[in-house]
C-alpha cells in the first residue's frame, strides 16, 4: 500500500474525521490490523482563512505547493488536500509535483453519477458555492449543480464561527436542513456537503434528499488510490 500525504488542519476537527476513515477503510480493505500508512501536515488554520478573506489565492497556493513538495520529499506517494475550499488552488499544488492528486470532487461526482443523479445542491463556504473552481469541475463530469440563493452568509458563518472550532448547534442544523429543502425544491436530487467540516451537522437521517459526503467519499478514494 502506497503512503498518502494529507495536507491537513483546515479544519483540525474535519482532518480528525479524515483520519478516522483513512485507517477505518484501510482496514476494511486489507482486514485484521491493517491501518493506513499516512503523513500528515496539519496547518494553522488562521493564516490561511486570513489569505482566503483576502482574496490572496496565489500566496494560499504558494504555500500549499511547498507543503505538498515536502510532503512527497518526505515519502508521500499519494496526495490529498483534506478541505474543498482550497481546491481552488489544486493547479498550483499539482504544478510540481511528481506523485498523483486526487481532487476531492472527483469522488463525489463519480458516486453521484454512479447513483443516477444528474442536478445536486452543492452546500459549503462561500468561496466553494460561488467560485466557479468547483462547479465547473463538476459540470465538466455532467452534473448540473445549484446553490443557496439566499443564507450564503448564514451558511458560511456557521462553518468557520461553529463547526470548525466544534461548536455543534441544533439551530445551525435546522438552518441547514431549510438550505436543502429549498435546493431540492428547485430541482435538486442530492446534495454535496462541499465542505468537509458539513457532515458534522447534516447527515441522511436529517436530510430530505439523499446526501453526499465529500470528507467520506474523499478519504476512501485517497485509500483505493493508495491500493492501486
Amino acid at each position: 500500500m502506497k503512503t498518502i500525504g494529507l495536507i491537513g488542519g483546515m479544519s483540525w476537527e474535519s482532518t480528525a474525521h479524515y483520519y478516522r476513515v483513512l485507517n477505518q477503510q484501510a482496514a476494511r480493505e486489507l482486514g485484521g490490523l491493517h491501518s493506513a500508512p499516512l503523513i500528515v501536515h496539519s496547518l494553522d488554520f488562521a493564516p490561511i482563512a486570513q489569505l482566503q478573506a483576502d482574496g490572496d489565492w496565489e500566496a494560499a497556493g504558494a504555500l500549499l505547493a511547498d507543503v505538498a513538495k515536502r510532503l512527497q520529499t518526505a515519502g508521500a506517494e499519494i496526495i490529498g488536500l483534506a478541505t474543498n475550499t482550497m481546491h481552488m488552488v489544486a493547479d498550483a499544488i499539482t504544478r510540481d509535483l511528481d506523485v498523483p492528486f486526487v481532487h476531492i470532487a472527483d469522488p463525489t461526482s463519480a458516486a453521484l453519477l454512479a447513483d443516477g443523479f444528474s442536478t445536486v445542491g452543492l452546500l459549503g463556504t462561500r468561496f466553494t458555492m460561488e467560485m466557479d473552481f468547483y462547479r465547473d469541475r463538476l459540470m465538466t463530469r455532467g452534473l448540473t449543480t445549484l446553490i443557496p440563493e439566499v443564507d450564503r452568509t448564514n451558511l458560511n458563518a456557521i462553518i468557520y464561527q461553529e463547526l470548525c472550532r466544534g461548536i455543534i448547534r441544533e439551530e445551525s442544523r435546522r438552518i441547514y436542513v431549510s438550505a436543502i429543502e429549498r435546493l431540492a425544491a428547485r430541482g435538486a436530487e442530492a446534495v454535496i456537503l462541499g465542505c468537509t467540516e458539513i457532515t458534522m451537522l447534516i447527515d441522511d437521517d436529517v436530510s430530505p434528499i439523499p446526501v453526499y459526503d465529500t470528507t467520506d467519499l474523499h478519504a476512501k478514494a485517497l485509500i483505493a488510490a493508495a491500493l492501486s
